[in-house]
């Protein structure tokens, strides 16, 4: 009798788990479910015969970073429920190469026909990828498909190469400051990438011309200008961003993922102010003034439109797309999500909203065009002071390099 309850415990217990591995869901969530943790053991089960249609791949983040999981994550259920496509995402077991892959996988296995990898983290993954499932689109965030080892960056007629014009954004932050009365800035970038060293380069630009218009001294605004070399939060990162403001830095424009974490938490300490990156981060501390935002997902919403309605996927397809200021790719945030009446820039002394229009109109029609990229004789990409103030003739701006 002990034996047949026995038994009887186990199946009951085995019918329990294969019943936990499998919770419905429609695809239309705002991003609040944890369907897709643990590589989508529950986001693979649908109420659908096709599955989930659209996937997102979130990178080592969670889907609630307020970074690129979130902002490309915005995008897709926006679309989604706008065009009623059931949705999901997926959570990596890993986050390696192999991690990524095993993931975009389990998404076309439960049903995916377009698959979004924000971050550049996703470039080897989807140049395997992209071979691997030639009936799927691909919409790659800031990133090319490639090899491991550089040597080829093709992209093929079912990927969507993202990029972004981040020395606008950054134009328009370092130009902000400096028009706000900061004079003594700060950059933390984590790895010296080039969607990183854009930011920086941009930063530099946009706070010389502020000087400019101001008519500020030559060398009377001053830049620490520091590459963390990792995108972590970390005791080490939040040290070297409490050193900067224990030597004046006003304010310092943390450029490297949860970087920002640390140099938020040093500058409430010290008192000091944060400009974020990529997402709005103003709501991650009172310390943030603005952020130098990417339009993550807004340009995930252009693409999925056409894919489905505009029927334009070729204008995407096979190569790399920029958004920039012209069409609403990068900028400063405009509006404080939840209320339709705050003031966007309240955390600015006297910059407003007005005189931001003014100078993104110069970004749209081009009369200010930021350089981008700058010859380096440290092949690592790290700039030297000497470098920076040469090839983006900062005149105004006195940098030193950490």
């Amino acid at each position: 009798m002990k034996k047949l309850l026995s038994i009887m415990l186990v199946l009951v217990l085995a019918l329990s788990m294969l019943t936990g591995c499998g919770t419905k869901d429609d695809g239309k969530d705002d991003g609040n479910n944890d369907a897709g943790n643990n590589a989508g053991s529950d986001a693979g089960s649908d109420n659908t015969a096709s599955g989930y249609e659209i996937a997102l791949i979130t990178d080592k983040g969670n889907i609630d970073d307020k970074s690129f999981n979130q902002g490309s994550w915005e995008g897709v259920v926006k679309f989604a429920k706008e065009n009623n496509i059931t949705h999901n995402y997926y959570k990596p077991e890993e986050a390696s190469d192999a991690g990524y892959l095993q993931a975009i996988e389990l998404a076309i296995t439960g049903g995916a026909k377009v698959v979004v990898t924000p971050g550049f983290l996703f470039e080897v993954p989807i140049y395997e990828a992209q071979t691997l499932y030639p009936e799927v689109k691909f919409i790659l965030l800031d990133g090319s498909p490639r090899t491991t080892d550089y040597s080829d960056f093709t992209i093929k007629t079912n990927v969507a190469s993202i990029k972004y014009a981040e020395e606008e954004s950054g134009y328009l932050a370092g130009y902000a400051a400096v028009k706000d009365g900061y004079k003594k800035l700060g950059f933390m970038g984590g790895m010296a990438l080039p969607a990183v060293q854009a930011f920086g380069y941009g930063f530099l630009q946009g706070a010389q011309d502020a000087a400019k218009e101001l008519g500020l001294a030559d060398n009377e605004l001053s830049v620490i200008y520091h590459y963390t070399g990792n995108f972590d939060e970390n005791d080490t990162n939040k040290a070297t961003a409490k050193t900067m403001y224990q030597e004046g830095t006003e304010v310092i424009f943390a450029c490297g993922g949860s970087v920002g974490k640390s140099v938020m938490a040093a500058a409430s300490e010290a008192g000091k102010k944060v400009i974020g990156v990529d997402t709005d981060q103003r709501y991650d501390s009172e310390t943030v003034i603005t952020s130098a935002t990417k339009g993550l997902g807004a340009s995930v919403f252009q693409v999925l439109d056409a894919i489905y309605n505009t029927k334009t996927w070729e204008t995407y397809a096979g190569t790399t797309t920029y958004f920039n200021a012209e069409n609403d790719g990068v900028g400063l945030p405009t509006i404080v999500i939840g209320d339709a009446n705050a003031n966007a820039f309240d955390r600015f002394a006297s910059f407003d909203k007005a005189a931001y229009d003014v100078v993104f109109k110069t970004l749209v029609d081009g009369t200010v065009d930021p350089i981008r990229e700058i010859t380096l004789a440290d092949t690592n990409g790290y700039a030297t002071a000497e470098e920076l103030v040469n090839s983006l003739s900062l005149t105004k701006v006195a940098v030193e390099v950490r």
